[in-house]
Parts: structure tokens; C-alpha cells; sequence
């Protein structure tokens, strides 16, 4: 059953959701929703002119910081000190350069001016971060999400030059701060770096624990 969001603030249980975790329709990008969405493990995606879809797969994909792959290139990569790594120190020009990249399969970009906007608000009260990569001074890649309770819920990535999102990636699962690297859904460059599939409960439990 897929539910209608009103005005009131509030989400059904996660575990109502779709088999292909679609949950609810409906409400709005207001920051108060938008944390709450994310401290019960459920995301907004949609692409330009569509509702408001929200989303909480019944399998999650997760990097255990402890257990990023890092392959023998990459460690010459990041040996070599091609890249400086920092975070919110550009927020917007990630969110923006996230948005712009193309995606493999996708026309266009379901990170819209409206998604770009909530999402900034959420940067400049505290809930929203940016690891940014850069060459030379100038920003070769990164990636943007939420911390909530010590997991970082990533939202997207993007690389103007090989490496620099992995080197984020890698950068973040160093970071002491977080437990868990929250990756949404699954794909083969995440995979590769080690992600792998937790049951929602599962993932629940550690966002709450």
C-alpha cells in the first residue's frame, strides 16, 4: 500500500513499504520532514514534475566503514597526494555538480532546483555535510548527505577526474565520526568499494541504536 502524506507530520512504518520500497506520495521538502524522513530511514526521490515519492528499501545498502575496499591502485592514488580532501567547504558547488552529472540510465537529474534548495537549508542549519576532492585548487569531485546519529546518509557523488569520488568515499569511511555509510540502493561502483545489502530492520536498529 502506498500512502498519501497531508500537511500533518508524520511517515507510515518503513516496513509497509513496497517491494521496491516506495512508501509514501505526497507532503513536502520542509526541513522538519526531511529529518524526520531520514531518522526513520525513508528518502525522498523523484525526477522534475513528478509528486513527492518517498522511499525505504526493504534491503539497504550499507558500507561498514572498517570494511572499504581499497584496491592496490587506489592506495598509490591516495599514497601520491594527487587530491586534498575537506568537508563543508563547498557545499553548494557539490550539490550542484551532483546534480549536472550524468547518470547511466537516466535522463536528467531527480536532484532538482527544489531538491538542491532543501537540501541546502539542511547544510546551513547543521544536518547536511560535503566531502569535497580537490586538484590543484580547483574541486575535482565529492559527494553530500545527512549525519544522523553517527551514520552518514548518503545522497549522491559526483567526479570531474578519475578517483576523486572514491577518494570522498574513502575520505568519509575514514572519518571517525560515523559508523555506518548509509548508501540507499545499490549499484557496481559501490559494490566494488564493498557496500553490501542489510535487511531495513537491520539498518533501522543501527540508526536508532
Amino acid at each position: 500500500m502506498i500512502f498519501r502524506l497531508t500537511e500533518e507530520l508524520i511517515f507510515p512504518d518503513p516496513s509497509l513499504a513496497e517491494p521496491d520500497g516506495l512508501l509514501a506520495i505526497g507532503g513536502d521538502l520542509s526541513r522538519e520532514r526531511l529529518i524526520l524522513a531520514y531518522q526513520n530511514g525513508i528518502f525522498p526521490w523523484f525526477s522534475e514534475g513528478d509528486p513527492i515519492c518517498w522511499y525505504s528499501p526493504q534491503e539497504r545498502c550499507v558500507i561498514v566503514p572498517e570494511q572499504v575496499k581499497v584496491s592496490k591502485s587506489m592506495r598509490k592514488v591516495l599514497d601520491a597526494g594527487l587530491f586534498s580532501v575537506t568537508m563543508d567547504k563547498a557545499f553548494k558547488e557539490v550539490i550542484l555538480n551532483c546534480a549536472k552529472s550524468p547518470r547511466k540510465g537516466q535522463d536528467g537529474t531527480w536532484i532538482t532546483t527544489e531538491m538542491q534548495d532543501a537540501y541546502i537549508d539542511l547544510y546551513e542549519n547543521g544536518w547536511a555535510h560535503s566531502v569535497e576532492v580537490w586538484h590543484d585548487g580547483i574541486l575535482a569531485g565529492g559527494l553530500y548527505g545527512l549525519a544522523i546519529n553517527g551514520v552518514f546518509c548518503g545522497e549522491s557523488m559526483f567526479s570531474l577526474m578519475s578517483n576523486a569520488s572514491k577518494t570522498a568515499l574513502i575520505w568519509l569511511c575514514r572519518n571517525p565520526d560515523y559508523r555506518l555509510i548509509d548508501c540507499q540502493l545499490p549499484n557496481d561502483h559501490l559494490l566494488s568499494l564493498g557496500a553490501v545489502m542489510i535487511p531495513q530492520a537491520e539498518y533501522l536498529s543501527i540508526l536508532e541504536d
